[in-house]
């Protein structure tokens, strides 16, 4: 165990349901699902050298896989779908002969690369609407918490905690929409042959087109999908691996994104990622709490976006109707992009759950900034008692100078108030432009945005598919 190389995707960071679905067995007992479904298919298509009962045969040893024998044979043959066709053999004397019949490896091999994508496409889409619908709890909860907002990580308009959450949570709706149109659309391969003619049906069924015809819709229903891809090579198009995986890098994108946010706020000691009792969060320094969850996050994204590349290079240099040169990639690049995207999303899900908020560090980074912002209105408030607005704005000019000079070169707190109190032209006390430094006049519509969107946009989504929510994500490390 501890001399060979092992996954950290599948030691550290991916779900064991995640795992299984790229699984060895899940894989072979698909191929064998498949092969029931094809001699089915012939059979009820009048084929008279498939027979009920070589049927009955296949089914009764569909699950039952002798690997051992698979890969005896494999290391004499050289080909890892005969080999399982043999084995498959073994256990089933009465049915060898038409096991596979008419089709090529891609037949096993495709279609269970698509019923194998399809089933850990939608369990992505479970985690990310469990991500989806916490962070609109929080969003919700923090609507109106006023917090200083940044642009070009400056200060800038106030926003509030709830509506910098929208912001991510907008961000998980796009791929959410993404995500379905993408497993929407997902076909089968179906059985088309060597160079996707299906000249070998066409010979077991004598020249019937129309017999023919049947064939892939019949498989494709007996396998729980809609239709097959209506014309193809030997394989489908790469380009769908290659579609799949942009759907996946852009949760990665969005999930990055923020664990930037995050990482930045825990910095400012605004908002922390879960620290458990025990953890750790340095070697030397014991005093430390670093968004560890946070940079997994982020660490796994950028694997998953650069992981994009491979089926985009992939699709790009196919030759005809097929070559071998996509095997070895699409065995990592798939189920390595689908591992560390269910690690992001379980992630997602254990920070946003454990968010830990401190109000009162956030009011007081915003009532430090806050003098600068409100200048506008105290203005206009002087400028309504009677003052004249070009000589108070060249006045606030000077204050706001003098106030920044104290507050960068001397260290000390924002003392515009008190320097605007004390100047007559103004006319106001430091408890009248307290009044107008409440921070909810300043965020605009932040908390009905949030509400509204929530409500008319992700609430819809999630009342929708209430039977998949409520995962707690459970983190190795």
């Amino acid at each position: 165990m501890y001399n060979k190389y092992q996954s950290p995707l599948s030691e550290r960071y991916a779900s064991k349901e995640m795992q299984y679905i790229f699984s060895p067995d899940k894989k072979f007992k698909t191929w064998r699902k498949l092969w029931i479904a094809l001699a089915e298919t012939e059979y009820e298509l009048g084929l008279p050298s498939v027979t009920r009962e070589q049927i009955e045969e296949l089914k009764s040893h569909a699950d039952d896989i002798n690997f051992e024998v698979a890969k005896a044979r494999e290391k004499e043959v050289r080909h890892d779908v005969m080999s399982h066709v043999y084995a498959y053999g073994v256990q089933c004397p009465n049915a060898k002969g038409i096991i596979h019949l008419g089709a090529t490896s891609c037949y096993v091999g495709d279609n269970t690369d698509i019923i194998i994508m399809t089933e850990a496409l939608k369990l992505v889409r479970k985690k990310l609407l469990n991500v989806i619908s916490e962070l609109a709890d929080f969003a919700k909860e923090y609507k109106d918490l006023p917090t200083l907002a940044f642009t070009h990580f400056q200060p800038a308009q106030p926003t509030t905690v709830g509506k910098r959450a929208a912001l991510w949570l907008n961000e998980l709706m796009l791929d959410y929409e993404d995500l379905e149109y993408v497993i929407s659309t997902m076909k089968l391969l179906g059985s088309k042959g060597t160079t996707g003619t299906q000249a070998s049906f066409l010979e077991l069924f004598n020249g019937d087109h129309e017999t023919i015809r049947k064939i892939d819709q019949k498989i494709a229903e007996k396998m729980g999908f809609d239709a097959c891809y209506p014309v193809s090579g030997q394989t489908y198009s790469r380009k769908v691996d290659s579609r799949v995986i942009n759907v996946l890098a852009g949760i990665a994108q969005s999930a990055h994104k923020f664990s930037n946010d995050i990482r930045l706020l825990q910095h400012l000691k605004e908002i922390e990622e879960p620290f458990e009792k025990n953890q750790i969060g340095s070697s030397a320094m014991a005093y430390k709490r670093n968004p560890m969850r946070s940079e997994r996050i982020a660490s796994l994204a950028n694997y998953v976006m650069s992981d994009m590349m491979n089926p985009a290079l992939v699709a790009s240099t196919q030759w005809f109707e097929r070559t071998l040169d996509d095997s070895a990639n699409k065995r990592l690049s798939v189920p390595e992009a689908f591992l560390a995207i269910d690690g992001i999303l379980d992630l997602y899900l254990n920070v946003v759950d454990g968010l830990v908020v401190y109000p009162k560090v956030i009011h007081a980074h915003l009532m430090r900034e806050l003098p600068f912002m409100a200048t506008e209105n105290i203005m206009m408030d002087a400028v309504k008692a009677g003052g004249d607005r070009q000589e108070l704005h060249e006045r606030i000019r000077q204050h706001s100078m003098a106030a920044g000079r104290v507050v960068k070169e001397e260290g000390r707190e924002n003392d515009l108030l008190e320097r605007i109190a004390a100047d007559p032209a103004f006319g106001m006390t430091i408890d009248q432009l307290n009044e107008i430094m409440k921070p909810e006049n300043f965020v605009g519509r932040a908390p009905q945005q949030t509400e509204e969107f929530i409500r008319d946009y992700v609430n819809p989504v999630l009342d929708q598919n209430r039977e998949v929510l409520g995962l707690k994500a459970e983190i190795n490390v």
